[in-house]
């Protein structure tokens, strides 16, 4: 095995015993895989390590961390470890912020830091080695960078080494993946005691929302372990800054005098980072309230202590609306063995987990990878530029979703960064340069063109950075969404606002990324006007644009609604919306007003004219308007006289079709032509056709719609021959058959032409007065002599004396009973004792004198 040494002597440490293995194996392969648990030293010394081997040939060993305060952390311990400044061999380079010298051989970069550098030098030229560290937190920048440099070693450098260190990864499957061996690193752990809260106050909890929970439980769990551990400072785990600053004012005045409470995350100036970093001056204890960003990399010294109070804040990506929104999720066994780790890496430690034991068994393994979860719109633009266009050209552990991905690419042809081919534009390379999110970058390059560059790069950084506005009392949620009320606060000049101040330092940063952006652009600092902000809110978020309802309510461009405090805005028309959340009851969280003259110029390309024609039941007839429209918003409407003739038809004929067959205007000779086609269609149902309510529903679009071209009105509709149009599609030889097998009326012996009911198809009826029907014998039959009628023979008042098929036994039977109430009731009439010798009649006795 061969010997590495080191410029100086460098401290041992746990991964010390396996840097020997993994040099050799580097030697033999392009790529190698490290297993080490937290702080066994290996962000600090196997990057250290590297610089001695024989392939690098001076070239740089990159170390991509997942966030800036590991990155400057990292550095800083290694340069201190080498007696230099950083700067030096060891520099490192993050958003804003970029330390390092031609000596440089070793710089620590954030994840996006690499995908620049790729992008710009495929080849990585000056690079020998790329080190992915803490590689199983799967951020999906990791992913891409790791994808890209896999697709660059494959192509361009097979002698580019590829190390992938993790502490809790399944390194197995990992180094299956990348074909390479797997090295392995006992550490040294020193044993952590773990306690759980007891069932009755995980009860006592029980409905509180993860906030409120940790105001609650937090305090008092560090002022018990500040009581029961009598040495060590305390790592806090919150899910975000929220919690921190809520948390943060409940201790200040109830920590003893020689406790130090530090805030810990990626804003903060470095020396206030290190303060949070290194150990507490002598006699005095520190608490570090945190986020996940202390779950790796990073050794806090002095942590024997860890509350973990359960909860990550994570993105989360909805594919069904297309946003984004941060959630507040139990941590994975994974992340809280890592974070109880934290109290163990100097010694014998201790953890408090704020959630019960067995609330541990139903935590997750480990949380998704962000890839599988997140927008992908940054992503796409990245591939498009590495020029690939089936995203499985290149190695995924986890293959980007497709529906996810197809929206990024919905998203970047709305910001003009890629053509409809999928390749990259120059505005889309471009704005991916920047290092912003696409949408991001899309406002700043698009908003610098319109002229109103300052405000852009101001409104970039505020979107992209924390809140600058802070409310005085702890609140839960954001009820100020005004984006151009924080714009005024970076002037200096907007006026106190109630409830609420000033966030100095979140401010400060902001207008530090805003001037960086603004000579990124080579723009010269302008005066900061708030009045594009809605526009350039909308440019940057063209799918989450907005309408005004009702107050109070707005409908987005995907047709979802959401609440918004409108009155603050004087109930403005058109909002350009950028945070949303998308709970129970979606609200807008920041936005800012546009007009509808700006949504019609500076978004024509995605405008849609059409007619909407349809039938207004209130008004019974069928209106037309010219719709101009963003998705969902109506921005102009006007009234056509001359719609679409057929557009028309389908309107009134919708409407006919919801109203139901029976509910149609039917004249009453088309009802009575409809009985008897029924009638026949039931006697010989293969030569007639169908007119029930089901037939005719189903075909109405045949016999009914060719005859409504030009109609708009249920009044002219009720015009229509219905008669004509059921007997349209029968021949002439068929209209006389009907008429011989189905008759309209019966020839009675009086004379009388009676009509004849068909509404039972089974049993069409003869209803006639008994006297015109003297001297007929038999029932008359009807369809050929098929069907008997029923007659129902009546009174001189018309009122049913007798119902029968059977004429002949009437006579002979029943009629002398008929005939004996008859001739009381309506003696003026003639009743014979001989009805079928009798001459029928239809009034009363002929008188004789």
């Amino acid at each position: 095995m061969t010997k590495h040494s080191f410029p100086l002597p460098l401290p041992e440490l746990p991964v010390s015993e396996a840097i020997p293995r993994l040099m050799e194996a580097l030697e033999q392969n392009p790529r190698a895989v490290l297993e080490a648990p937290p702080g066994a030293g290996k962000t600090t010394l196997v990057p250290l390590a590297l610089l001695q081997a024989g392939w690098r040939n001076n070239g740089k060993i990159i170390v991509l961390e997942p966030r800036r305060l590991a990155a400057r952390a990292a550095a800083q311990r290694m340069a201190d470890l080498l007696g230099e400044e950083v700067g030096q061999t060891v520099g490192y380079w993050v958003r804003m912020e970029h330390v390092s010298s031609n000596k440089t051989r070793i710089e620590v970069v954030t994840e996006g830091i690499l995908t620049r550098l790729l992008q710009s030098d495929p080849g990585l030229e000056n690079v020998a080695a790329i080190i992915f560290d803490e590689f199983h937190e799967r951020s999906l920048q990791a992913d891409i960078g790791l994808a890209l440099a896999l697709d660059a070693q494959a192509v361009l450098r097979p002698d580019l080494r590829l190390v992938v260190m993790s502490a809790t990864l399944d390194a197995t499957q990992v180094g299956q993946w990348l074909e390479a061996p797997v090295i392995r690193s006992e550490g040294r752990q020193y044993p952590v005691e773990t306690h759980y809260l007891s069932a009755a106050e995980v009860a006592a909890q029980s409905g509180a929302r993860p906030a409120e929970r940790l105001v609650a439980l937090v305090p008092k769990a560090i002022r018990q372990a500040l009581t029961q551990e009598t040495e060590g400072d305390v790592l806090v785990f919150l899910p975000g800054m929220g919690e921190m600053r809520r948390i943060g004012q409940v201790l200040e005045e109830k920590l003893p005098a020689h406790v130090n409470l530090h805030l810990l995350h990626g804003d903060l100036n470095l020396s206030l980072q290190m303060a949070a970093i290194r150990p507490a001056p002598a006699g005095q204890r520190k608490v570090v309230l945190t986020t996940s960003i202390a779950e790796t990399s990073l050794t806090i010294e002095g942590v024997k202590i860890v509350i973990d109070g359960g909860f990550a804040r994570v993105p989360k990506f909805v594919a069904r609306t297309g946003l984004t929104t941060l959630a507040t999720i139990p941590v994975s066994q994974a992340a809280a063995d890592q974070r109880r780790g934290r109290a163990g890496r100097l010694g014998p430690g201790v953890c408090y987990r704020l959630w019960s034991s067995a609330d541990h068994l139903q935590l997750p393994d480990r949380q998704a990878p962000e890839i599988c979860e997140a927008d992908l719109t940054g992503l796409a633009l990245e591939l498009s530029i590495w020029g690939v266009k089936h995203v499985t050209d290149l190695k995924w552990l986890d293959t980007p979703p497709a529906a996810a991905l197809a929206l990024a690419k919905e998203l970047l042809l709305k910001l003009e960064a890629i053509e409809h081919n999928g390749n990259p534009t120059a505005h889309g390379k471009a704005l991916a340069a920047l290092g912003l999110s696409p949408r991001l970058g899309h406002l700043v390059m698009r908003g610098n063109e319109l002229g109103f560059g300052t405000t852009a790069c101001d409104l970039a950084a505020l979107l992209s950075d924390r809140d600058v506005l802070k409310p005085i009392q702890i609140q839960w949620g954001n009820p100020l969404p005004d984006l151009g009320l924080r714009l005024e606060l970076l002037t200096g000049k907007r006026p106190p606002t109630p409830g609420f101040v000033p966030d100095e330092n979140a401010i400060r940063k902001v207008k530090e990324q805003a001037q960086n952006l603004r000579q990124r652009i080579k723009l010269a600092k302008g005066n900061l006007n708030t009045d594009p902000a809605g526009l350039l809110t909308a440019l940057a978020y063209p799918d989450r644009l907005a309408q005004r309802e009702t107050s109070g309510k707005v409908r987005l461009v995907n047709g979802q609604r959401a609440t918004l405090a409108t009155e603050l805005f004087s109930e403005a028309e058109f909002y350009g919306v950028a945070h949303l959340d998308l709970g129970k009851q979606p609200r807008v969280l920041l936005a800012a007003p546009l007009s509808k003259a700006e949504i019609l110029q500076y978004f024509s390309s995605q405008l849609e004219k059409k007619q909407e024609v349809r039938y207004d039941a209130a008004t019974e007839r069928v209106i037309a308007r010219q719709i101009t429209s963003l998705g969902a918003l109506t921005l102009e409407e006007t009234s056509l006289a001359s719609p679409d003739p057929e557009l028309v038809t389908q309107a009134l004929l919708l409407a006919l079709q919801e109203k139901n067959v029976e509910r149609l205007p039917w004249p009453e000779e088309a009802l009575k032509v409809r009985q008897r086609l029924a009638f026949l269609h039931h006697l010989q149902p293969d030569l007639w056709p169908d007119v029930s309510d089901t037939a005719l529903a189903s075909t109405m679009e045949d016999w009914l719609a060719p005859h409504l071209l030009g109609l708009r009105t249920m009044d002219q509709v009720a015009k229509l021959d219905f008669k004509e149009i059921l007997l349209a599609d029968l021949t002439w030889e068929q209209r006389q058959e009907m008429e011989r097998l189905a008759p309209s009326h019966f020839e009675v012996p009086s004379g009388s032409r009676i009509a004849l009911d068909y509404s039972d198809v089974e049993a069409p009826v003869l209803a006639v007065r008994l006297q015109e029907v003297f001297g007929m014998l038999d029932t008359p039959r009807i369809g050929g002599g098929k069907v008997p009628l029923l007659l129902h023979l009546l009174s001189p008042a018309s009122r049913p004396v007798q119902v029968t098929r059977d004429l002949r036994s009437f006579w002979s039977t029943g009629y002398f009973d008929v005939r004996k109430d008859l001739r009381g009731r309506y003696p003026k009439h003639h009743w014979p004792e001989d009805p079928l010798s009798a001459p029928p009649t239809r009034g009363t006795k002929k008188r004789t004198w």
